[in-house]
């Protein structure tokens, strides 16, 4: 595959580079966004773990996101560098389309007959069905290989994570199920389970890939569309404490108070995840 960045900027002591569009057989072509960390042009053969994160207008430039207001993502980074945490990570960010409920939502668990109505009514508000199973195709299939082609990356699965927020926090943790062998630690941030309600936590029992060899994050806050989320993530950390993953060694579990289901939010906790997804793989 040949493909060109069409813009490029630095950030932060880093470089952001664009490919506007990205092509692909999957979904529909949409910009890339990929943040390079300080020193990655130095001349020297370092290669780095990739976090894959998904919504990425809204990750660098306050002009492009949600409400004026980015995660800092770059600079989140950069701190942690700075904090001798991690020795800096490559960041790949495909923008969200209109479409972004259907790629975001876990296709599998609405195929089943526990998910029955929430299919429906899914459907019914998106016009069809998800095709998540698609959108995971482009990043496994497509975006990862010309990465890993192009830059020098870690590319094995202790050094490759996804991260996301709400929808992203769902395909996230859906991304780390279908694909245990290509992501080894998920971040979901904020994630969004009212939409599938306590059948789609469920969904998730059996399909958690092996503790040991991965890792998971979830956090929540506890106003607007947030103040819903800890029943149904005390339920989902039911599920992961059972399946042998443990508080403070593969697996955490935030609870924000005060925060808000914002960009804004997600910027001011940023690096807790980041070190989290980092934190075996970026020194």
């Amino acid at each position: 595959m040949t493909v060109q960045a069409t813009d490029e900027g630095l950030y932060s002591g880093g470089q952001l580079l664009r490919y506007a569009p990205f092509p692909s057989e999957n979904i529909k072509p949409r910009p890339v966004d990929i943040w390079l960390p300080p020193g990655y042009d130095d001349g020297d053969d370092t290669r780095y773990p990739v976090i894959y994160m998904h919504d990425g207008q809204n990750l660098f430039e306050p002009g492009l996101a949600f409400a004026g207001v980015d995660w800092g993502i770059d600079e989140a980074i950069v701190r942690l560098i700075d904090a001798g945490k991690t020795g800096g990570a490559i960041v790949v960010a495909p923008w969200n389309s209109a479409r972004r409920r259907s790629e975001y939502m876990p296709q599998k668990p609405l195929a089943t007959p526990a998910l029955r109505e929430q299919a429906r009514h899914f459907a019914a508000e998106n016009g069809a069905l998800p095709y998540s199973d698609l959108y995971l195709r482009f990043l496994v299939e497509e975006l990862k290989p010309f990465v890993d082609a192009t830059y020098r990356t870690r590319p094995g699965r202790n050094t490759t994570s996804v991260m996301g927020s709400s929808m992203g926090g769902l395909i996230s943790l859906y991304a780390l199920c279908e694909y245990p062998r290509v992501f080894g630690a998920a971040a979901c941030v904020s994630t969004h389970w009212p939409i599938g309600e306590d059948p789609l936590v469920d969904w998730f029992e059996n399909a958690l890939p092996a503790p040991g060899t991965h890792r998971i994050y979830f956090d929540y806050g506890t106003e607007t569309l947030d103040a819903h989320y800890e029943p149904y993530q005390a339920r989902m950390d039911g599920h992961v404490a059972a399946a042998g993953y443990r508080r403070g060694v593969d697996w955490e579990t935030l609870k924000f108070e005060g925060a808000e289901h914002s960009e804004a939010s997600w910027r001011e906790r940023a690096e807790i995840p980041l070190a989290f997804l980092l934190g075996s793989a970026g020194k």
